[in-house]
């Protein structure tokens, strides 16, 4: 599997994360194949199939290590996949 270009491995781990639970929740796969979850997220997100963006916040707008613990289950990052 492929990198996007301009994705690291790490960005490529929470898109296709969070692609994934919006499979698990429903939404339409968009490549073909019997695969699980997890590989389709993954397999949508190296055919860029799935658009992101890099939010870029200033130092003083991230959220801090207490507003993360408090936020469980909600995205801590920058990273978000866009669904048109």
């Amino acid at each position: 599997m492929r990198l996007p270009a301009g994705m690291n491995s790490f960005e490529f781990v929470i898109v296709s994360s969070l692609r994934s639970a919006q499979l698990l929740r429903g939404c339409l796969a968009r490549v073909e194949g019997e695969h699980k979850c997890i590989v389709t997220a993954q397999l949508e997100v190296s055919a860029g199939a799935v658009a992101w963006s890099r939010a870029k916040l200033p130092l003083a707008d991230r959220p801090s290590v207490d507003s993360i613990a408090a936020a469980q289950g909600e995205l801590v990052g920058a990273l978000l996949p866009v669904i048109p």
